[in-house]
């Protein structure tokens, strides 16, 4: 489904982009947490609308491209930012907040797809390329620094982010550690398991053998054991030779 963001999502776009996702994206997550709204077809007009009305604003030489470029190079935009103490952001400086700032105090309109950046997500001096006009690029320049506070020097930022790297892969290695300690534990548990196993494997055998050789006879079995055998027949005297034979019927 299409929608309109609300405000920058990372690896997906920017403020006011319509964009289209997977309905249970939109509907878990971008709407319900306020970053996107459906995109309606009054909103995608008025989006396109507004995006003609800001194109005026933008360079329509060369000669007035040069000129925003050097207002631009000649600028250090500064953001203060809520950080942690290694200097990780909680959030982010996007192309937006850049193209926003420009405006407030500049009066400077840009395409805020152009400036070729990731969101920043740390305290720091940047350089930001900005294509003002074809074959014109300006570079910006970014200063994000922690809320009501001056910037580190480069050196204390560089130690800050060895700082926040060396915990990230110690939390790693941590975390690798604990799986490994987990599959360990479930190998002994079925090592553990196999020789009783086995142990009770023979002992069942024999048992299934002790009851078939004990099991009681059949019904059938036991009527023909109590059956009484059957009477012998009587001797016949052969009339011309006198000798006695049996006969077969049954007397």
């Amino acid at each position: 489904m299409e929608v309109i963001l609300k405000q920058d999502v990372d690896h997906l776009g920017l403020r006011g982009e319509v964009v289209n996702v997977a309905r249970g994206y939109a509907r878990n997550f971008l709407l319900p947490r306020g970053l996107a709204e459906v995109a309606t077809p009054a909103l995608v007009k008025e989006i396109e609308k507004r995006d003609a009305q800001r194109a005026r604003h933008e360079a329509k030489s060369v000669d007035e491209a040069r000129a925003i470029a050097t207002r631009l190079e000649k600028l250090e935009l500064r953001f203060d930012a809520n950080a942690g103490p290694t200097g990780a952001l909680f959030g982010s400086v996007t192309a937006t907040n850049v193209a926003d700032r420009l405006w407030e105090q500049e009066k400077i309109r840009i395409d805020r797809r152009k400036l070729e950046m990731d969101a920043i997500k740390r305290i720091g001096r940047y350089r930001v390329p900005f294509e003002v006009f074809t074959d014109v690029v300006a570079e910006l320049k970014l200063v994000v620094a922690p809320e009501g506070e001056e910037l580190p020097a480069e050196e204390e930022l560089a130690e800050l982010e060895a700082r926040e790297q060396a915990e990230a892969e110690q939390a790693a290695a941590a975390a690798a550690a604990e799986h490994e300690a987990a599959e360990a534990a479930a190998e002994a548990v079925i090592e553990a398991e196999e020789p009783a196993v086995a142990a009770w494997a023979p002992e069942a055998e024999l048992e299934i053998e002790l009851e078939a050789e004990e099991a009681p006879a059949s019904e059938a079995e036991l009527e023909a054991e109590e059956a009484p055998a059957p009477e012998a027949a009587p001797a016949v005297e052969d009339p011309v030779t006198g000798d006695a034979t049996a006969t077969d019927e049954p007397s």
